[in-house]
């Protein structure tokens, strides 16, 4: 007999879901129907920044290069993906999800992937023309659309998506600012000293970091629009745009009003095999608290998509045991990574740092307090240690700290440490 399983969300862990059953369900034992809130598929979100890139020449960047949806699955008759559709209930007891435009559609089983939305703080100004998010291709089209060659921009928010969308105007010829809380760059992912390492680097590139500040108000000029940011301080910055990446929060609307459990930091919580407290309700990705703890990563989301997809097909289904958070990035052109304990935070661990400020590098090992054990580091400006130093976590080091960071021929010749 074929069953209605129903997907909350088409985003890419929603979306690989429904691959992972269309795969293997030889038997069309699920027909499979897709609440798509978007007005276009599944995409690949985290290259948002490739597709503004592509129309900064002033043509329009390719959106169709950016689809995971092939024509397989939207000709798929199990398929049925619904676009500009948002579920905004659930009737537990009757086994039903009833979207804004009043259609009611019945599951056997249902998966949240709703994904999270962004934060925006609650700042003077904040809704102002000429404010934007940095979330979809919608955000990122009408970014290019406001953006003026020559005029200073504003991107509040000095993370991963932040440094994305300052690269990006950058890319559009504006002249990028970063406003960031914390004390460095990318303060979830690297330490104060990679931080600085950053902020040097990407300042040649032309991109202004404020660091260490809190933005005041967004202002308005004569024309209503946006014209300046005001900090802590009462720097006042100009602004033909301002781009929000402040973070973002787990979708968990529907959770509340269905009875569902919440995360303690919100989140629909779930346990290690993503199930609610429903047995016939899932949830996935960014609004899944699993025992409380929400990742905002796509490759944990891929690894709780797989272990619904085996346990709907009736297939041995691993546990969902968390995420290794560890990661490598280029970003404006600086290499940078983390991995382990990268803040030191385990008790007694010690740091090895060595900073090269001539050749623009930054590498901190943080050992156990045997002085031998790999617990975790950073690295910023040359990450070709990366790779080895990843695979030696939480094993003894084959060598001295400083024999293991010593890659590039420029280390060789100077080896002091700071």
């Amino acid at each position: 007999m074929t069953r209605t399983l129903v997907v909350v969300g088409h985003g890419m862990v929603g979306h690989w879901l429904v691959e992972r059953i269309r795969d293997r369900d030889l038997e069309d034992r699920w027909r499979i129907v897709i609440l798509a809130e978007e007005p276009r598929p599944a995409y690949d979100r985290l290259s948002l920044s490739s597709h503004l890139e592509g129309g900064a020449d002033g043509e329009d960047g390719d959106a169709a290069a950016l689809d995971l949806t092939g024509p397989d699955l939207l000709d798929d008759p199990m398929a049925d993906i619904r676009l500009n559709t948002t579920a905004v209930s659930i009737d537990r007891r009757a086994h039903t999800v009833t979207s804004a435009d009043g259609t009611v559609t019945g599951y056997h089983a249902l998966v949240l992937a709703t994904g999270s939305r962004p934060f925006v703080p609650p700042i003077s100004g904040r809704d102002l023309p000429g404010c934007f998010r940095y979330r979809t291709i919608e955000d990122v089209e009408a970014i290019r659309a406001a953006s003026v060659p020559g005029r200073a921009g504003v991107v509040i928010g000095g993370g991963l998506l932040g440094l994305e969308a300052a690269n990006a105007l950058r890319l559009l010829g504006m002249r990028p600012h970063v406003v960031e809380t914390a004390s460095h760059l990318l303060p979830l992912q690297i330490d104060a000293g990679a931080g600085q390492v950053l902020a040097d680097l990407v300042g040649k590139l032309g991109v202004q970091p404020h660091c260490g500040t809190i933005t005041r108000s967004v202002d308005p000029g004569p024309d209503g629009r946006v014209c300046a940011v005001t900090l802590d301080d009462h720097t006042r910055l100009d602004a033909a745009l301002v781009v929000f990446a402040t973070g973002v929060r787990p979708r968990d609307d529907l959770a509340e009003p269905s009875g569902l459990p919440r995360g303690p930091r919100g989140g629909i919580l779930v346990d290690d095999h993503c199930r609610t407290t429903d047995p016939r309700i899932w949830a996935i990705g960014e609004c899944a608290a699993v025992q409380g703890r929400c990742y905002g990563l796509v490759a944990p989301g891929y690894r709780m998509a797989e272990s619904v997809a085996a346990q709907l097909l009736g297939l041995p289904a691993r546990p969902f045991a968390g995420a290794d958070t560890s990661t490598r990035l280029k970003l404006l052109g600086v290499d940078v990574a983390s991995f382990g304990d990268c803040h030191a935070e385990t008790p007694g661990a010690l740091e090895f740092v060595r900073h090269h400020h001539r050749a623009g590098s930054y590498a901190k090992l943080v050992l156990a307090d045997d002085a031998r054990t790999l617990l975790g580091g950073v690295l910023a400006g040359d990450t070709t240690a990366y790779p080895l130093l990843h695979s030696l976590m939480g094993r003894a080091l084959p060598a001295g700290p400083e024999q293991l960071l010593l890659g590039t021929p420029h280390q060789r010749r100077e080896p002091a440490w700071t």
